[in-house]
This record gives structure tokens, sequence and C-alpha cells, in this order.
């Protein structure tokens, strides 16, 4: 996916992994300029256009808790309001959708980034976009994102790639789009359709 950002910046909170370097990578590779995140950013200096919020992606992975990455996003959704534009993606599990009953908490942590990030789009909104994208089970080299039990109740029968997330996530920056907020893109593959079938 091609997109236009003109140089717009993009900072991102939270940790890395496969898909945060591929999605930055992207970023980049459309015009994008990558700059320090929220909290190392000096006082006085403009806000991201682009801020990327990183959560936990497989079960078991260890992380800031939600409220830590709320008040990262709610921080910088305070400071780009003044400039008028802005846009935050939540990089998620698409169990903030649709909780796993292998993963209780991983999922309720997910479902709570998620609830704060709906928060977010309606007291920032229409000046700051905010959004999510849900990655179910996605492979690099390895399992990135999810687990690999989800590929049993997956309609399209196999993992996602990592540039079909990043797509996802291009999307949510893509200048064009104006007009959606508050929304989770559930990039999995239909496992949330087809998890709740089977059970």
């Amino acid at each position: 996916m091609e997109i236009d950002l003109a140089g717009a910046t993009i900072a991102l909170e939270g940790p890395g992994n496969p898909l945060v370097e591929a999605a930055l990578a992207a970023l980049r590779a459309n015009g994008g300029r990558i700059v320090e995140g929220v909290r190392a950013r000096p006082a006085g200096m403009l806000p991201p256009d682009i801020l990327l919020v990183s959560c936990p992606l497989r079960p078991g992975t260890t992380a800031e808790d939600p409220p830590t990455l709320y008040a990262d996003a709610r921080k910088a959704a305070v400071a780009m309001t003044p400039h008028g534009r802005g846009r935050i993606v939540f990089l998620i599990s698409a169990t903030a959708g649709m909780p796993m009953r292998r993963h209780p908490r991983f999922s309720m942590e997910n479902a709570s980034i998620l609830a704060g990030m709906r928060t977010l789009a309606m007291e920032f909104g229409p000046k700051v976009l905010v959004n999510a994208v849900g990655f179910g089970a996605v492979e690099g080299e390895t399992m990135v994102s999810g687990d690999k039990a989800m590929l049993s109740h997956t309609p399209v029968g196999r993992a996602g790639r990592i540039e079909e997330a990043v797509a996802a996530v291009l999307f949510f920056c893509d200048p064009l789009n104006t007009y959606t907020t508050g929304q989770m893109l559930g990039v999995d593959g239909g496992w949330t359709a087809g998890y709740g079938r089977n059970f």
C-alpha cells in the first residue's frame, strides 16, 4: 500500500517488535520522518503528527500496563489538539475485541486498551483521530502476534503476513483517511468471527 505522508513526523511509544519495525519502515518509505516518542520529547517541542502506541501482541509478553500506555497517548493528544491535527494508532491484539479463553488476563488488558482508545477518540475528535489495529496470528520468521491456537479458528486458514498487518496501519495513517476514528480494524484472518462460531 502506498500513501503520501509528505514529511509527517511519526513517534513510537511502547516496546518494539517485528510488526512495529515493519510499520515504521513502511511509514518512512511513504514519506514519514521518525522522531522521538512522547516521553523523550523536550518541553515545547512540536508533537508528532502520528503516534504509534505499541502494546503487547503475544500472550506472556511483558510490557507497560494499560494505564501507562493510555497516559502516553493522552499526553500526545493534548499536545496535538492546538495544532488542529494528529493521528494516534494503537497496535493491539485482536483479543481486545474477542477474549481468548486460554489467555484471560492478556485479553482483559487488551480490552482495557481498546476502551481507552475509544475514549480518546471521543474526547479529542475531530482534530485528533484515534484508532487501533487488532492483530490475530501474524508470522514473520516466528509468530510475532497472537497464538498458534488461533489458527484452528481462523476462516482464512493461515497466519497473516507482516506486510498484510502493516497495510492496516498505513490505512489509519493515510492523510486521505479523514473520517475514521474510534475503530479497531481486526487483521486476524476472521479469527474474531470464527472463534465465536466454534464455541
